[in-house]
C-alpha cells in the first residue's frame, strides 16, 4: 500500500496524478500541501476525503506515509526530494527531476543512502502510441532498425503557455527513447526559439545515434499546422506510422474531480505496420492501441517500496536524459534569456 502525501495541488497533481490514483486500492492519498496563499475553499471542497495543509511537519510526522510526490515548480525540485528523504519518505519527483544530472546523482544517493526510494514520474512512458512503437519494434518485425522519428508538435505562434519545450514536453519525448535505445554513441542538437527568440525554446531537435545504422531523432516544434505523426519508424523490412492520440487533458470527463477516458482509440487511429514476411510477401495491419493508465507507474513504484522489485525507470536512465539536456542546452541559440534562472535554486 502506498500512503500519499502530495507536495502541490496545481493542474499536474488534478489531471496527471489524482484522476489516475482514485479508484486504486493499493492507494492512499493521506495529504495535500499547498501553501497557505493558495488556499482554495470552493476547490478544495470538491475533494472532501483528502486533508489539506500547509505544514510539511503534518506529512513528516505522520508515521503512515511512505511516499511523498514532489510536485512544485521546478527549482523546488531537488531541495524538496532532499528535505523529505531526510525525513525518512520516499519520494516520487515530478519531471524535471533535476536540472543537471549532477544534481539529480546527489539525490539518489541520497535515497540510497537513507535505504529508500527515489522515483521520477516519467508517465509517458505509458502513452498509448508509445506503447505501441515498443511493441512493435521488440516484436522484431520492422528488421534492423534505421531511422526512428518521436514528434509532439502544435501549431502555437504566439508561443503562449509552454515556453520552454526542452525541460517541459522534451523532457518526456527523449526519456521514452532513452528508456527504448538506452544511451546513445553521440547526439547532434538542434535548439533554437523561433516563435519568440527571447521567451524560450519551441523548436527542438535532438538527432541521437545508435552504432553506424540507427539514428532516433526526437523533435517538438510551435510551427506544425498539419497534423504530422506522432511515431515513424523504418527497419530493413518494413515501417511503422502512428498518429498521436490526442491532447489526454482534454480527454477528461466532468468538472473536478476529473475522470480520465480509460477508453481504446478508435481503430483508424491505431497504428499502421507494414513489412515482409519471411516469404518475401508484404503485409500490411493496424495495431492495436492500449489504454493510456498513467496510475500504473504507482504500480510499478507499489512493487519497488513494498516488494523489492526492480525500477522499471532506472536512475541511470534519468541521469543520461539530464546529462543530454545539459548537452542540449549548451547549444548558442538554446542559452536564450527567458526570465529563469534553470541552473540555481
Amino acid at each position: 500500500m502506498l500512503n500519499v502525501a502530495y507536495i502541490g495541488f496545481g493542474n499536474s497533481v488534478r489531471r496527471y496524478h489524482l484522476p489516475f490514483i482514485r479508484n486504486k486500492e493499493n492507494v492512499c492519498v493521506k495529504w495535500i500541501y499547498r501553501l497557505e496563499s493558495e488556499i482554495n475553499p470552493d476547490l478544495e471542497a470538491r475533494y472532501p476525503d483528502y486533508r489539506f495543509t500547509s505544514s510539511f511537519d503534518d506529512i513528516k510526522n505522520d508515521p503512515e506515509v511512505n511516499l511523498v510526490v514532489i510536485n512544485t515548480p521546478n527549482r523546488f525540485h531537488v531541495p524538496y526530494a532532499k528535505e523529505f528523504l531526510n525525513a525518512g519518505k520516499n519520494v516520487l519527483v515530478e519531471k524535471p527531476f533535476a536540472m543537471t544530472a549532477a544534481q539529480g546523482k546527489e539525490v539518489f544517493d541520497l535515497a540510497t543512502e537513507k535505504g529508500l526510494t527515489c522515483y521520477v514520474n516519467q508517465n509517458r512512458r505509458y502513452d498509448t502510441d508509445f506503447l505501441a512503437l515498443k511493441e512493435v519494434i521488440e516484436s522484431g518485425v520492422l528488421g534492423d532498425l534505421i531511422e526512428v522519428e518521436s514528434h509532439y508538435d502544435y501549431f502555437n505562434p504566439k508561443n503562449t503557455g509552454n515556453g520552454d519545450m526542452l525541460y517541459g514536453l522534451v523532457i518526456h519525448t527523449l526519456d521514452q527513447m532513452i528508456g527504448l535505445f538506452g544511451k546513445p554513441d553521440r547526439m547532434v542538437s538542434d535548439v533554437r526559439g523561433i516563435v519568440n527568440p527571447k521567451g524560450g525554446r519551441d523548436y527542438i531537435d535532438l538527432m541521437l545515434f545508435y552504432g553506424d545504422r540507427l539514428r532516433v531523432s526526437v523533435r517538438s516544434s510551435h510551427l506544425v499546422k498539419i497534423p504530422y505523426p506522432r511515431f515513424v519508424a523504418h527497419g530493413t523490412k518494413g515501417s511503422f506510422v502512428k498518429m498521436s492520440m490526442g491532447n489526454l487533458s482534454r480527454m477528461m470527463v466532468g468538472e473536478e474531480p476529473l475522470t480520465p477516458p480509460f477508453v481504446l482509440e478508435k481503430e483508424d487511429n491505431w497504428a499502421t505496420v507494414e513489412y515482409l514476411d519471411d516469404y518475401g510477401n508484404t503485409v500490411r495491419y493496424r495495431h492495436p492501441s492500449k489504454v493510456t493508465d498513467y496510475g500504473k507507474l504507482y504500480d510499478d513504484l507499489d512493487a519497488v517500496i513494498n516488494e523489492g522489485a526492480a525500477k522499471k525507470i532506472r536512475d541511470e536512465e534519468v541521469l543520461e536524459v539530464l546529462h543530454l539536456l545539459e548537452e542540449a542546452r549548451k547549444e548558442p541559440d538554446a542559452r536564450i534569456g527567458d526570465g529563469v534562472d534553470y541552473w540555481k535554486f
